[in-house]
């Protein structure tokens, strides 16, 4: 697991190639925190009970399902 860089009280401020690992650092930790935030939207997974291996199964057949519906289905 990776940390952005963070400035202390007494430290000197983030070197231009610091800003740019935490810019980049925020762009990752954005898109899944949004994948997060799409999954806990679809009620079923609330009452999910079986096996993790199965359980992938039904998250990405949702996700599909999810992705039909956000951007229309083109045939």
């Amino acid at each position: 697991m990776r940390t952005p860089f963070k400035r202390r009280r007494f430290r000197p401020k983030l070197s231009r190639r610091q800003k740019a690992v935490n810019r980049t650092h925020a762009r990752i930790r954005a898109r899944g925190e949004r994948a997060i935030a799409t999954l806990k939207t679809w009620k079923v997974l609330a009452k999910l009970r079986c096996c993790p291996r199965r359980a992938t199964g039904i998250v990405q057949a949702i996700l599909v399902l999810h992705h039909v519906e956000a951007n229309g289905y083109a045939g």
